[in-house]
């Protein structure tokens, strides 16, 4: 099946209308189960869609309804400026009516990143009642190299067929790590990739191409169940895949 791959002229562009599908996703969740599960990216990619969540659609989300995960965290204090998290409360949940029990991040505060990553299954298996977590919405993002997440090529959360969260050493900085694993984002009902910068189009091509190699490009190998998934591009990660 050929991908959905949305391409627009640039960040602003892509951001704003990656937004109105959110904000349209949150409203059909809640509209059919009474809340919505959603699951933030991290890195700079999400910004300026959060900052329009935050902003322009603000009103037109039911937050009292939303409840908030993260796909994955660095293992630094929630102050660092390098923390998911705090990229996540600076630009989006500092400005709107999310209840504050609603808002679920990954500790980063335990002895061991093993047992912070326990410690969020933990949070996940309380909220969702099944065998593996059925998120609404999961935004994610695109490394260079294909790696989404924190499931890097060669990461064991790849393989992993029974937890859900785990920690990882990462080859970036910082190296230690929470993500969901791979099995646990496979239930989603709907993936949104955010794709930015001429830096990505490789990786893009690549994880997109008619023969992705899950082990090399690990956001290739997110196929969902029965749920959907779509690639926002802006021009220069995409222009390639569309010529």
């Amino acid at each position: 099946m050929k991908p959905d791959l949305r391409v627009l002229p640039d960040v602003a562009e892509m951001s704003l209308r990656a937004a109105e599908a959110t904000v349209a996703t949150i409203n059909g969740a809640v509209r059919v189960a009474g809340r919505c599960s959603l699951v933030l990216a991290g890195g700079s990619t999400p910004r300026m869609l959060y900052g329009l969540l935050a902003s322009q659609f603000r009103a037109q989300v039911p937050w009292e309804h939303v409840h908030v995960f993260w796909g994955d965290e660095r293992y630094v204090p929630p102050g660092d400026p390098r923390s998911n998290y705090g990229m996540a409360k600076e630009a989006l949940l500092d400005h709107v009516p999310c209840p504050a029990a609603n808002i679920h991040p990954m500790p980063t505060d335990l002895a061991t990143a093993d047992l912070a990553a326990w410690a969020y299954e933990a949070t996940l298996r309380n909220h969702f009642r099944g065998d593996w977590p059925r998120f609404d919405l999961v935004l994610l993002g695109l490394g260079g190299e294909g790696h989404t997440a924190s499931l890097f090529p060669g990461s064991p959360a790849l393989a992993e067929k029974k937890r859900w969260v785990m920690a990882v050493e990462a080859p970036a900085a910082p190296p230690v790590r929470l993500t969901l694993t791979l099995r646990a984002l496979t239930r989603a009902a709907v993936v949104y990739f955010l794709v930015a910068g001429q830096a990505k189009a490789s990786a893009l091509c690549q994880t997109l191409g008619t023969s992705p190699d899950g082990s090399r490009y690990p956001a290739s190998g997110l196929v969902l169940e029965s749920g959907t998934v779509t690639w926002w591009a802006d021009s220069e990660a995409g222009a390639p895949l569309i010529r």
